[in-house]
């Protein structure tokens, strides 16, 4: 399961060590939210979409069947 973090920042053309130092976190951090391997807070959510030029709802929301089906 992925978020759309990787699909808006590559639309963009930012490589992940552009969009990490933006929001003020590590390349590594920003491949696993990539991956859905590490929970952001709210508040990096946030930084992150407010550098990716989205909404929470467009880059995080997973719909629940999805969710109960790969977990």
């Amino acid at each position: 399961m992925q978020n759309q973090v990787k699909a808006f920042r590559l639309a963009r053309q930012l490589a992940q060590k552009e969009v990490a130092a933006a929001v003020g976190i590590t390349r590594q951090t920003l491949r696993l939210i990539e991956h859905f391997d590490y929970n952001p807070s709210l508040k990096l959510c946030l930084r992150i979409c407010y550098v990716l030029g989205t909404t929470l709802d467009e880059t995080f929301w997973v719909d629940e069947d999805q969710w109960e089906a790969e977990n």
